[in-house]
């Protein structure tokens, strides 16, 4: 039994109390091997997930030192590189592992701390999401290491927040083009007319310059760093700014009637007057 043998049964004929320890011995090594059959069936069955898993699994001891390692932790390293690992030393950079290390500590208080980093390999950067969970709260326990690539995620969420730019760039571009439009269309039909009004053209062409503006305006700011243009807030007559927004539509709402309710008297107010006249006329 000292040696692995949790089969041997004591097969000798006895009495009384020498039966009694016969028997007794007999159902200690058939519950020793039960529970051992049972311990072996679930490390096989934990073995079975690691190996299954696409994440890369690294059990470590309290030294630190690799214990094993799953088999999709080849496909995420050097296969040569992981197999000759003794420590995390061995697949980390010096700055990497020490940031392991303090994961390992942060672990041992907390249970599971993770946090992300840059893995090159073979000139290509991977982008690693690391998880380190402590076995146990004592000092000598071991840790294990989940390593997993999020490369695939993150391009992903790159091209998804490029697509976003994309909308809205298209978008606040978009908005000047609907007065630029709607004052051509004007300009066009006072062209027609034998006597055209100076004033509308004139009015019509002051509205094109300034959305034109706002179009390069707009261009420059994204071309700095895809970001949309900081507010430039001035005092502004609030109404002016309203009215002003209003007048490119001047005979384009047919059968459309707009209710202005502005309060007369208002003290200026601090605001962007060329963003809050793109609201205006986005909303109408």
């Amino acid at each position: 039994v000292r040696n692995g043998n949790l089969g041997h049964r004591v097969q000798v004929g006895a009495l009384d109390e020498l039966a009694t320890l016969v028997r007794a011995f007999n159902e200690m090594t058939q519950a020793l091997q039960a529970n051992s059959q049972e311990l072996e069936n679930r490390r096989r069955f934990t073995e079975a997930i690691l190996e299954s898993i696409p994440t890369g699994v690294i059990s470590l001891g309290p030294d630190g030192r690799i214990q094993r390692v799953n088999r999709a932790l080849h496909g995420l390293l050097k296969p040569d590189l992981v197999d000759r690992a003794q420590t995390l030393r061995d697949l980390f950079t010096p700055e990497d592992y020490t940031e392991l290390l303090y994961l390992m500590k942060r672990a041992r208080r907390l249970g599971v701390a993770a946090t992300q980093i840059e893995y090159v390999l073979d000139g290509k950067v991977l982008h690693l999401s690391l998880t380190v969970a402590a076995l146990d709260e004592k000092v000598r326990s071991g840790y294990v290491l989940v390593l997993e690539d999020t490369s695939d995620l993150l391009r992903a969420q790159k091209a998804a927040a490029w697509h976003e730019i994309a909308r809205r760039i298209a978008h606040e571009i978009k908005n000047p083009l609907t007065p630029i439009g709607l004052c051509a269309e004007r300009i066009a039909r006072q062209l027609q007319k034998p006597v055209p009004d100076s004033g509308i053209m004139q009015e019509c062409s002051s509205i094109i310059s300034s959305e034109v503006e706002s179009v390069r305006t707009l261009v420059d700011e994204f071309s700095q760093f895809a970001r949309f243009p900081s507010a430039q807030p001035v005092l502004s007559d609030l109404n002016e700014v309203v009215e002003n927004a209003l007048s490119v539509f001047a005979g384009r709402l047919d059968g459309i009637q707009v209710i202005r309710d502005l309060r007369p008297g208002l003290q200026q107010v601090n605001i962007d007057r060329e963003q809050f006249t793109r609201l205006v006329v986005n909303l109408v």
